[in-house]
């Protein structure tokens, strides 16, 4: 079962199951998973309403995790910040998981509905495969082709803070690696690129700085793009492939779903959305997994206080009881 919508859209799509190529796919930060879903896209509003979506048809968590205090993160993130120190690199990217356990149960649906209405410019989720459920809505796109015209975009989102707060030095440094990533790997597959102006990106009690990209491209060059462009420096660091082996050594939870990207395809266009504010649902917990974009200026305290903040984007919107 999947239900989700597409930004600044209302309607619930599901799909229909049929024995067809997977219309849905939720592919994993590591690249290693791959979660999908069969059949075409469909409008599915009616059926979400009538469907049925407890705890009890969740899986025990079995994982044994805890959650990372506030004490064990902050000496975390200045291990990291000597290895950023020491490579001289411009940003890595470090995360965690806020492990939810209090309560008896929660009502998906409505969790569901009201994670929608908090983030309307979000792809916004929730599925469950017997296996693995997950729920989550961001505004990222990774890339979005259309099959019509050939035309590409993207886009660099990267510094946060809370959007009454005025940008430094730290936020804007940290999103202009993300941006120069970004065009040079588009210059490799276009000769025809447009970029935007930086703007304030607004995703409910944060902002971001984003930068938008265009180009025209070949559509047999589309998977070989997006396998370059993933894990973009929003949400790995620079250099990609150094960032990366740092992760896997210094974060104390596997990222699974968090952070990969989940491809949705129509008639029209092939869309590819960074799954960043999600969670993984059990019968008895929910992980809520939250990062942020770490450089030598960064204060531990600082970083712990916006990962607080980017948990709630989950937490706030589910209904207990």
């Amino acid at each position: 079962m999947i239900y989700f919508k597409l930004p600044f859209d209302e309607t619930v799509y599901s799909n229909d199951q049929n024995a067809n190529e997977e219309s849905v796919q939720f592919h994993s930060f590591d690249l290693l998973r791959q979660i999908g879903f069969e059949g075409d896209i469909i409008n599915a509003s009616e059926k979400f309403e009538q469907d049925i979506i407890t705890s009890e048809s969740l899986l025990k968590d079995e994982s044994f995790f805890n959650t990372e205090t506030r004490e064990e993160y902050i000496d975390s993130l200045h291990q990291v910040i000597a290895v950023i120190k020491d490579h001289k690199l411009p940003k890595l990217v470090y995360s965690r998981r806020n492990i939810f356990r209090d309560f008896n149960q929660i009502d998906f649906k409505e969790s569901f509905k009201k994670l929608c209405a908090s983030y309307p410019n979000a792809f916004r989720y929730i599925f469950n495969d017997g296996q693995n459920a997950w729920m989550g809505a961001f505004s990222e796109i990774l890339g979005k082709f259309n099959k019509t015209t050939h035309e590409f975009e993207t886009m660099s989102l990267a510094g946060t803070l809370p959007v009454s707060e005025e940008w430094t030095e730290k936020e804007i440094e940290e999103q202009k690696p993300v941006t120069s990533y970004i065009q040079d790997t588009l210059r490799n597959y276009s000769g025809n690129i447009e970029i935007s102006d930086t703007y304030d990106h607004i995703s409910g009690n944060i902002k971001h700085l984003r930068t938008d990209f265009k180009a025209q491209i070949n559509h047999e060059d589309l998977d070989s793009l997006i396998n370059d462009l993933h894990p973009t420096p929003a949400v790995c660091g620079i250099p990609k492939d150094f960032c990366k082996r740092s992760i896997q050594e210094l974060e104390k939870f596997p990222r699974e779903l968090y952070s990969g990207f989940i491809k949705v395809e129509t008639d029209e266009n092939v869309m590819y959305f960074v799954n960043l504010r999600c969670a993984r649902l059990y019968k008895d917990s929910v992980h809520v997994f939250v990062g942020g974009g770490i450089t030598a200026q960064s204060s531990p305290e600082k970083e712990w206080r916006e990962t607080e903040l980017k948990s709630e984007a989950i937490l706030k919107n589910l209904v207990v009881f």
